[in-house]
């Protein structure tokens, strides 16, 4: 809306305040009705005339144009109605009188704020220009008759308030033409609201303006720093403590001796914490941990000065102090123990700690902070009665350099349910991208046994720096859903080596010690459906003299299964070829060097699309013999 910078009615307002007694019986005449909208806007805080004038005034004859066209800087004339014995002490709009103005000690407000308008005859969308007129704004209240000649047409012909009121008044505005010269029709009219679920009526009348912030002075900074000077701008205690209140009211009116799904884990002194990205990916560490909801997040914690030993975030007390309820509202508490403490140094080399018991605390060293977290990891135990039975937390710590600023952490919490085997899954139903595709072996009577290390599945032979063929058996990454993988090393030949000692050690090198026969189809097939799973076929050539195995490729066909919305990915089939070659001849005292590949591909044979349709209904009338008659 456009409005004049409250310095510049400063002067106005206290003329008006002067010569108020003098102009209660010296007002101007008010416009005719049909052509202006009512009263009711004040010059203080709008830029219009006061209260009891026209929103339009009339130039004074002195002030009046000789052509038409738009008035610039025209005189007002004041009107405030009719006379009272006692003028008000405040304006139209809650101007305060100089008397009434607020303390000087006070918080001040940046202001001057006004009112919530309600009022659709004060509503203006239009009116951008500041004490200028809008072209083609018919409720802009700075334009005056000469301006609303020169209009062609009303931009905003209909100005209405809040549309989800059952009853509201719509401020109509047009152009008649047919006058000479053209001018504005104004006029109120009533709309109801044909809609079940109108609102009757409001009873929060500051949900219509935001709150205006706090100016800081020196008597309100040291209080504001405290509130906005952290990163999170104090929205994270808040939401927090909101959070915790409306969850111990609802467990209070709704007592439960269960978790259900997603509910906050309630500990002896709230609940427990796991740190989440915020904006720009800054940690907050007030997030609830909500019950069998797995989660893995890493994002950055700030770190100003020597804070990295005074920030809960970093230390490993904030993640063990606390005990978890093992139902909410429960006096029965579970203890979180420490199941491992690794110690990473600078430059990665990762130990694990013998004593589990000590409590490490950060350390300042100059410009590098010890023993601050890096990794936290929750496992939680459940029974099938919803309570909680055990929980443990493995910790990273390391060293951190003061430089950086920042530190980033990473944080996962995993829930398995009491005696059982936890498996992880590779999507739900279909694979997804990027998860390792779970594979097992098939024996008699048990049906499919799965290894829950997922390096120990299909997995394929791993590049090392050393790049020989003979150095790298065991080590192995598995094969991850819609990666494309190729890896290889190099393999050594002399003239005393024997081709019978060369084929199986490089098969078991490109295959693993124990590969596996069948794959899941989908990513959270269970072991015990045997129909879920794809046999691998193995295509393997068995030449008539000894050759070594040069390459191994894996080959996984998988297709789009499901609704044309929401395709799940499954694997139909897996092919598994080695290539064989002769062993070369090497002179003595020399060696030839052969290249030894393995590669995993991924081969979408998904059908083209077709959308289905039901058949057409059939109509099944039985008709008198005589129907067509005398026609048959």
């Amino acid at each position: 809306m456009g409005r004049g910078s409250p310095l510049r009615f400063f002067p106005r307002l206290l003329a008006a305040c002067l010569l108020l007694p003098l102009s209660s019986s010296t007002g101007a005449p008010a416009s005719p009705a049909t052509s202006e909208p009512p009263t009711g806007w004040d010059e203080a805080t709008s830029g219009g005339p006061t209260a009891g004038t026209p929103p339009h005034p009339t130039p004074s004859p002195s002030q009046a144009p000789s052509s038409p066209g738009p008035a610039s800087s025209p005189a007002w004339t004041s009107d405030p109605g009719p006379a009272t014995s006692e003028p008000s002490p405040t304006g139209a709009a809650g101007v305060p009188v100089p008397s009434e103005l607020p303390d000087p000690g006070t918080t001040p407000r940046p202001g001057p704020w006004p009112a919530p308008v309600t009022d659709v005859a004060e509503l203006c969308v239009c009116d951008l220009l500041v004490n200028q007129c809008d072209v083609n704004c018919c409720c802009d209240p700075i334009c005056t008759a000469a301006d609303f000649s020169l209009f062609t047409m009303c931009s905003v012909p209909v100005v209405t308030g809040d549309r989800h009121l059952c009853r509201q008044q719509e401020a109509l505005y047009s152009i008649d033409p047919t006058a000479h010269p053209p001018e504005r029709i104004f006029q109120l009219a009533d709309k109801v609201n044909p809609s079940i679920f109108c609102i009757q009526s409001t009873n929060n009348k500051a949900a219509l303006s935001f709150q205006a912030p706090e100016i800081p002075t020196i008597h309100n900074f040291d209080r504001l720093l405290q509130e906005f000077g952290d990163d999170t701008f104090g929205i994270e205690s808040n939401l927090a403590l909101v959070d915790e209140l409306d969850t111990r009211e609802a467990t209070s009116t709704n007592s439960t001796s269960k978790y259900k799904y997603n509910d906050p884990i309630q500990t002896s002194d709230g609940f427990l914490r796991l740190p989440a990205p915020l904006f720009l990916a800054w940690c907050t560490h007030g997030n609830p941990a909500g019950f069998l909801v797995n989660q893995a997040v890493k994002c950055n914690t700030m770190i100003m000065g020597d804070a990295c030993t005074t920030l809960p975030g970093l230390s490993m007390e904030f993640y063990t102090s606390s005990s978890v309820l093992a139902a909410p509202e429960s006096r029965l508490v579970v203890n979180i123990t420490i199941q491992s403490i690794i110690v990473q140094s600078p430059k990665g080399l990762r130990t694990h700690l013998k004593n589990t018991d000590a409590l490490i605390l950060p350390i300042l060293n100059g410009q590098s902070c010890t023993n601050v977290v890096l990794e936290a990891s929750y496992l939680i135990t459940f029974t099938e009665a919803g309570e909680i039975a055990s929980a443990g937390v493995s910790l990273v710590l390391g060293t951190i350099d003061m430089m950086a600023r920042f530190v980033l952490q990473s944080f996962e919490i995993r829930f398995i349910q009491q005696e059982t085997q936890p498996v992880r899954l590779s999507g739900s139903p279909g694979y997804v991208v990027g998860l390792p595709i779970k594979a097992g072996f098939r024996t008699a009577g048990s049906g499919i046994v799965q290894s829950t290390n997922e390096a120990g599945q299909l997995t394929l032979m791993k590049s090392t720096s050393a790049q020989d063929c003979l150095a790298v058996e065991g080590v192995r990454t598995p094969v991850l859903f819609g990666y494309s993988m190729l890896s290889g090393c190099q393999l050594r030949i002399t003239k005393d080596a024997d081709c019978r000692l060369l084929a199986p050690a490089l098969l078991s090198v490109l295959k693993g010690q124990n590969f596996p026969g069948y794959v899941a189809s989908f990513g959270d097939s269970l072991p015990q459906n045997e129909l879920d799973w794809v046999q691998i076929s193995n295509n393997v050539t068995e030449p008539s003299t000894c050759e070594i195995p040069v390459s191994f490729q894996i080959e996984v066909k998988w297709t789009k299964y499901g609704s044309l919305a929401n395709p799940q990915a499954k694997i139909v089939s897996v092919t598994a070829t080695v290539m064989t070659a002769a062993l070369p001849q090497v002179d003595s005292g020399s060696e030839q060097t052969i290249q030894i590949f393995s590669s995993a591909t991924f081969v979408d044979v998904s059908a083209p699309a077709e959308p289905g349709y039901k058949a057409r209904p059939t109509i099944e009338a039985n008709l008198p013999f005589d129907f067509f008659f005398p026609f048959v």
